[in-house]
C-alpha cells in the first residue's frame, strides 16, 4: 500500500507532462488507483497467487494475459519502482527499455540485471518519494510536484463510510494499531493509554481504524476503550473519507499512515525498526516519533496534544 502511495507523484508528473500513464498494481491494492485522474490504464497483477501456484494453468494464463495487455499498451519506457525481481520481470515483459534503480539502490540487488537504464538516486534523495522521482530523470518528464496526493480517493462515493461518520462525534482522533510486522506494532495497551489521555486532557475521543489482517489488534484495543460502534471494514475510498475527517491520525509505519499523509491529514507517526527519514510522512514530519519502543507513553501523549493544538489553530503546511 505504501509503495503505491509513494509512487503517486510519478504518475502525476508524467500525466502533467503529456504522457499516457499505465500502472501495473497488485490486485489487492488496485482500489487505491480507482478514479485516479493521472492514470490512463490500470493493469492487474496477482503475483502472490502466481508464486503460490507457479506451475498451475491458471497462473500461466493470467500471467500471459497481463503480458499481452502491457505489450498492447506499448510504453516508451517501463519504470520498475519497487526494485524487486517480481517488479523487474513485469517491467521487462513490456518489451520496452526498463528504467530502474541501480544494484546498490535496489531491495533485491541481483534483479538490476533486468534494468536497461539504471538510476542511482542522489545522496540528498533520502525519502522514498524523492528516490522514486529520480527514476523520471531519463525521461522527458519534468518534475513539478513532489508530494503524494490521494484527494481523489476521499472524493469517491463511500456510503458506508459516510454512515459511520454520521455516528462519530467531532473532532475525533483516528488510531490505527495494525502493523505488517510485529516489531512495527506499538501495542494496544499503549494506544489505549493515549486514547484515555486525549479524553482526559482534551475531551477528544479516539476511533479505532483497521483493515484486513488487523482484526485481532483492533478488537483488543476496542476492548480497552469505552464501548462505541466499531468502524466497519471499508474499501480504500471509505477509509480515505474517514481519515480525512479526523483531526489526527496515529499509527506506526503502515500503509494507512502514508494514505493519511497523502490526504494532508496531520499524523503522529510511530517509528521503531524502520527509518523515518526514508519511509516517514512526506508532507509534514512534525509528528514523527522515532525509537517508539523506548519513548514513554506520556511523551507520545504530549506530542499528540501539541499536534492537536496546531491543528485547532488552523496551521497549514
Amino acid at each position: 500500500m505504501g509503495d503505491v502511495i509513494h509512487a503517486l507523484p510519478m504518475a502525476g508528473n508524467a500525466r502533467a507532462s503529456g504522457a499516457t500513464v499505465g500502472w501495473v498494481v497488485e490486485r489487492r491494492f488496485s482500489g487505491l488507483l480507482e478514479r485516479n485522474p493521472n492514470v490512463d490504464r490500470v493493469f492487474i497483477a496477482d503475483t502472490r497467487e502466481w508464486r503460490r501456484r507457479p506451475l498451475h494453468a491458471d497462473t500461466r494464463r493470467d500471467a500471459g494475459r497481463l503480458r499481452r495487455e502491457i505489450r498492447g499498451f506499448a510504453p516508451e519506457f517501463s519504470i520498475d519502482v519497487q526494485g524487486l525481481w517480481k517488479s523487474a520481470l513485469v517491467a521487462k515483459s513490456a518489451g520496452s527499455p526498463v528504467i530502474g534503480f541501480a544494484r546498490s539502490a535496489r531491495r533485491e540487488p541481483a534483479s538490476a540485471i533486468l534494468c536497461t537504464i539504471p538510476v542511482v538516486p542522489a545522496a540528498e534523495h533520502s525519502h522514498v518519494v524523492e528516490r522514486n522521482l529520480a527514476l523520471l530523470e531519463p525521461t522527458a518528464v519534468e518534475v513539478r510536484t513532489r508530494a503524494p496526493d490521494a484527494a481523489y480517493l476521499a472524493a469517491a462515493p463511500a456510503p458506508d463510510a459516510d454512515a459511520f461518520l454520521a455516528s462519530v462525534p467531532r473532532p475525533f482522533v483516528l488510531v490505527h494499531p495494525g502493523a505488517g510486522r510485529a516489531d512495527k506494532a506499538w501495542g494496544e495497551e499503549r494506544f489505549a493509554h493515549l486514547a484515555r489521555g486525549l479524553v482526559r486532557e482534551r475531551g477528544i475521543a479516539a476511533v479505532v481504524s483497521w483493515g484486513p489482517g488487523d482484526e485481532r489488534r483492533a478488537e483488543r484495543l476496542r476492548a480497552l476503550l469505552p464501548k462505541r460502534p466499531p468502524m466497519p471494514l471499508l474499501g480504500y475510498a471509505g477509509l480515505a473519507r474517514v481519515i480525512r475527517a479526523s483531526a489526527l491520525f496515529v499509527a506506526g509505519d503502515t500503509g494507512p499512515l502514508h494514505l493519511a499523509d497523502a490526504l494532508g491529514v496531520r499524523t503522529l507517526a510511530l517509528f521503531g525498526p524502520t527509518d523515518s527519514a526514508r519511509n516517514g510522512p512526506y508532507r509534514d514530519r512534525r509528528g514523527v516519533v522515532t525509537r517508539m519502543h523506548e519513548v514513554s507513553d506520556d511523551t507520545v501523549l504530549a506530542r499528540a496534544l501539541e499536534l492537536l493544538r496546531v491543528e485547532s489553530q488552523g496551521s497549514s503546511v
